[in-house]
């Protein structure tokens, strides 16, 4: 299993943390944020394949900023992905 900590970028939660293994998404932690929201997302994308959350969450806006947490998820595992092509 492979740890990700992920350093968040324009939105409430100030860090993300995503354990991977074998292309999915074990389990997901946001440090800050909207409890309930961040707890959802994390809920719904544990147990997805990597490209699968890329996908789903990749563009997400909250209100007027440019991203979510749902986004930076995505950029987080875009970036994971990336570094391990």
């Amino acid at each position: 299993m492979e740890h990700i900590t992920y350093t968040t970028r324009g939105v409430c939660s100030r860090r993300i943390n995503i354990d991977v293994e074998d292309g999915k998404i074990q389990k997901i932690t946001f440090e800050g944020g909207c409890a309930g929201n961040t707890k959802g997302v994390a809920a719904l994308a544990e147990g997805m394949e990597i490209d699968e959350a890329i996908n789903r969450l990749s563009g997400i806006r909250c209100g007027l900023k440019a991203t979510s947490c749902p986004d930076q998820l995505a950029r987080a595992l875009a970036e994971y992905k990336e570094k391990n092509a």
